[in-house]
């Protein structure tokens, strides 16, 4: 999440249209009017809940609703959130009535906070959880709010996609249309805080260091966060060693902190709150859209696999979109670039015209249609284009195999020779995430030159030759590794490059705006997509394992899903490493428990990469035509 912190909506520059905005501000305020109000749940707790109304009265207005857990501020019904910065500005023009709601236990909504409240499908009358808490806010909204026309739509980014997806199980009979978007799904397989077991060190302490706090009454203000004594995340996380030492700059009050480390594998207390288990209780007449980021570094894995578990369970009427954004990207960024690279155009207000928008309206208003909204609704990266599929992954992706080569290539053909390629993991000094000095982990980095990384002797670098013909993907990809090491245990980093040509420039007409900087994009090497696998959860996350030393062993995971094309001209690269840091927390490559153990339990290990006949590493690749 590295979150987002407060938004609900997340701000496009404001000095792209100043003068417009100034007149929507005055716009909203005119035709506009802001309650507060404590709506009751069930348990007798009271939510904070923030209504704006239309003035006009003509028609039935549907009810737009988005539960946070980053306050709903400013407070005071004469304090409006700044939506003529966003395209939001649009449900406004539309007359819908837009509320915002402080989940329990957040700023002045009473009650107790849990992270990823688990569903509760064995509710009693006075028992809740957050499904319970969306259907008393809209049960007490359709029938207090005046001039609603009884239909809700629910939605949110991130933290609030969760919520979203809370309030798709809620089972309210007004309830017509969710979005889930970057949805929180599964906290210790794929999303913000662990990648298949890894804890992602950086993002978790950024995020709990501050949001973690524990509130002592009503609040309607953010208390102030840790203060950094340094520029450098990666030093900073270098200096501060184990995670024994991290906890150190919790303290004793950040229980969701704490949590984490009580919990090292994935357990019943981690499974609860793995929202995919409970989505087969979404009502069939409840649309939902699902949003997600092709290069969001918080919840990429979240909405990919929130969407398959709702096609597998549910039999709703369950969309997908999936564009070229990091984290929200479609709600606070024009969608033209990431980084280095580009999309040929503005794509986030292509998805909000063209499919957001219409959703709702067709939902909540009668209006317009859905047709043009297929059952996947895909940006192809490198390609620079919106594919339209009626599933996901497409009708006719077949799953083929590239294979690892000693001599450093990378082919379709299974290698005759039974050889290795070696390295040593140190995780004193381990693999940077990219190659900038930062603090703040930054957005870019999911589609950032990885050319630093390929001259390191602890990153293994395998690529094709130049492509003759392109080369689509669109689907999971999985790799498939055999390693023998030194030690007990290992992480394993996969990393899916896109190299492009020596003589490769953009070009300001056809493929969109830019960042603004003049970098060197000949031979640049674009990370496709990365992950990470724990190695001591290669066979079960439930029950981890020790290496034998010197054994071969098969390491094989899925990274989440892909859509981008390799271009005629450009080459397929594959980089495997071991650590990816302060991205990743390190390994200390003994099997001890990496939450408690100390400074002197790191050690240095040797991997062995096997690329020959009998253990044939390689990645299978979603391959389409």
């Amino acid at each position: 999440m590295r979150k987002i912190f407060g938004l609900i909506l997340m701000l496009v520059p404001v000095a792209l249209m100043a003068q417009d905005h100034a007149a929507d501000s005055v716009w909203l305020v005119t035709h506009y009017t802001k309650k507060e109000l404590n709506i009751p749940m069930r348990d007798g707790k009271k939510l904070f809940t923030a209504v704006y109304e239309p003035i006009d009265k003509v028609e039935k207005h549907p009810i737009l609703l988005n539960r946070t857990p980053y306050s709903v501020g400013p407070y005071g019904e004469n304090a409006y959130k700044s939506f003529w910065n966003t395209h939001y500005m649009a449900y406004f023009k539309l007359g819908y009535i837009i509320v915002l709601q402080d989940v329990r236990g957040c700023f002045m909504s009473e009650g107790d906070f849990m992270d990823v409240r688990p569903f509760n499908d064995h509710k009693g009358p006075k028992d809740t959880d957050e499904a319970s808490d969306t259907y008393d806010a809209i049960d007490w909204l359709v029938k207090n709010v005046k001039d609603n026309n009884g239909k809700v739509g629910v939605f949110g980014i991130s933290y609030p996609g969760y919520y979203s997806t809370m309030a798709a199980l809620s089972g309210h009979p007004a309830l017509k249309a969710v979005s889930p978007q970057a949805p929180v799904t599964e906290w210790f397989i794929g999303d913000d805080f662990h990648h298949n077991g890894a804890f992602m060190e950086m993002d978790a302490f950024a995020f709990y260091s501050n949001f973690g706090r524990p509130r002592h009454g009503l609040r309607n203000s953010w208390q102030a966060g840790f203060q950094y004594n340094v520029k450098d995340n990666y030093q900073f996380y270098l200096d501060i060693g184990p995670l024994s030492e991290l906890a150190k700059l919790t303290g004793d009050t950040l229980a969701f902190w704490k949590d984490i480390y009580a919990h090292p594998n994935y357990d019943k207390w981690w499974q609860e709150r793995n929202t995919r288990k409970f989505v087969q209780h979404i009502p069939k007449d409840v649309a939902t859209l699902v949003v997600g980021g092709l290069f969001d570094a918080e919840d990429c894995y979240g909405a990919w696999n929130l969407y398959k578990a709702i096609e597998e369970k549910s039999g709703n009427n369950n969309k997908l979109v999936m564009g070229p954004w990091s984290h929200g990207g479609w709600a606070r960024m024009t969608g033209e670039y990431l980084g280095n690279v580009r999309f040929g155009g503005k794509q986030s207000e292509w998805y909000q015209n063209n499919v957001e928008i219409p959703f709702f309206e067709h939902y909540l208003r009668e209006k317009g249609s859905v047709e043009g909204i297929n059952e996947a609704n895909i940006f192809f990266s490198g390609a620079n284009e919106w594919k339209r599929y009626s599933k996901w992954p497409p009708q006719g992706e077949t799953p083929k195999t590239m294979y690892l080569n000693s001599d450093g290539s990378l082919g379709w053909s299974l290698p005759s020779a039974d050889i290795y390629n070696k390295y040593t993991s140190d995780p004193n000094k381990p693999v940077p995430y990219t190659e900038d000095v930062h603090l703040k982990r930054t957005n870019e980095y999911m589609d950032d030159d990885q050319r630093f990384a390929a001259r390191r002797p602890d990153v293994l670098v395998y690529k094709t030759d130049i492509l003759t013909e392109d080369v689509r993907m669109a689907g999971p990809v999985v790799a498939d590794l055999f390693a023998s090491i030194s030690t007990t245990v290992v992480d394993f980093v996969v990393k899916l490059i896109d190299v492009f040509p020596d003589n490769f420039s953009y070009n300001d007409t056809t493929d969109g705006k830019g960042n603004g900087k003049d970098y060197p994009m000949g031979g640049y090497q674009m990370l496709v997509r990365g992950e990470v696998m724990r190695g001591r959860y290669r066979n079960s996350f439930e029950k981890p394992e020790a290496f034998e030393p010197g054994k071969i062993t098969e390491v094989k995971y899925a990274l989440p899903d892909v859509a981008h094309v390799f271009k005629k001209g450009h080459r397929i690269m594959v980089q495997v490493q071991s650590t990816w840091f302060p991205l990743v927390d390190r390994n200390p490559q003994q099997y001890v428990n990496i939450y408690t153990c100390g400074k002197a339990d790191f050690v240095s290990c040797d991997v062995k990469l096997y690329t020959g006949k009998g253990h044939a590493s390689s990645v299978i690749l979603p391959i389409i035509r």
